[in-house]
């Protein structure tokens, strides 16, 4: 596609020109892609799109949230790998090089959303990542890159082989420990449903709506919300529940959910959690 050249003699003033004018039509974007978007002031371009500077791409506020939509007896919590692995400072996280700091601040807010959950009759499952002692279930790529990071799946650790089940740092901090009644999911991958009976677990008692919280935001939380919604559930994500070592990798994780109009669902705090069923 040409474009003229401005004469020379009579110079454009950008400031005087209608954005109707300059900005491509959708058909011109999708052909000529990044060619015909160059130059082109961004604000004018937005509102070629029918898009409102400021906002959010597809975002439409909905009349009631998830959060105030759901049914306690469809609803589980769930807790993703608040295990001694991750939360310690002689786990696998601190020797992989994680900061762990703000994954144990995820502790105390989980506590609140277990209390008030187990008051409400939420379905509650705690997953833990880890493999089997032979490491039969770990992929051969998973297994080179812990190497890489210096925490390798399976050498000895101050809490016993990493990431390996029933060693001690596989298994829950003690201020998370699940109830007797309550379920434990053990799976190899970063998502819960991977290779685990969750799915089965959930449609057996009817399961609408998934709460969830743990670590980290953006691989295990991010795997199971992924997989979670493709299944069809309706997942609410906890920010404050919920945790990385990198604050710029939590802060991405939890605005993708929200585009498009919740693509991934939503996310609440813990404080509107537990108002929500006070």
């Amino acid at each position: 596609m040409e474009t003229k050249k401005p004469n020379e003699a009579n110079p454009v003033v950008t400031d005087s020109i209608d954005a109707s004018e300059t900005c491509p039509s959708r058909r011109e974007l999708l052909i000529q892609g990044s060619k015909v978007a160059t130059g082109i002031g961004v604000a004018a371009l937005l509102g070629n799109l029918g898009v409102s500077p400021g906002k959010s791409y597809g975002m439409v506020q909905s009349t009631m949230s998830l959060l105030d939509s759901l049914t306690p007896a469809r609803t589980a919590l769930l807790v993703i790998d608040m295990q001694r692995d991750f939360l310690l400072p002689e786990g696998y996280a601190a020797q992989a090089g994680l900061n762990i700091a703000p994954l144990i601040a995820a502790i105390r807010p989980i506590g609140k959303l277990l209390a008030v959950g187990r008051v409400s009759g939420l379905l509650i499952v705690h997953t833990r990542e880890g493999h089997l002692p032979d490491l039969s279930d770990c992929p051969p790529y998973k297994l080179e890159r812990s190497r890489r990071a210096n925490a390798e799946i399976g050498s000895k650790g101050p809490l016993g082989r990493l990431l390996v089940r029933g060693e001690v740092g596989h298994d829950f901090v003690d201020a998370l420990r699940p109830l007797e009644r309550e379920i434990v999911i053990d799976k190899p991958g970063y998502s819960a449903f991977a290779h685990t009976m969750l799915q089965q677990v959930l449609t057996k008692r009817g399961i609408e709506t998934l709460i969830i919280t743990g670590v980290t935001t953006e691989v295990c939380v991010s795997s199971t919300l992924r997989t979670a919604v493709d299944l069809g559930y309706r997942c609410i994500t906890v920010s404050d529940a919920c945790a990385s070592g990198d604050p710029a990798l939590h802060k991405a994780a939890l605005a993708m959910i929200g585009v498009e109009g919740g693509v991934f669902g939503e996310v609440a705090t813990t404080a509107a959690v537990v108002e929500r069923f006070a």
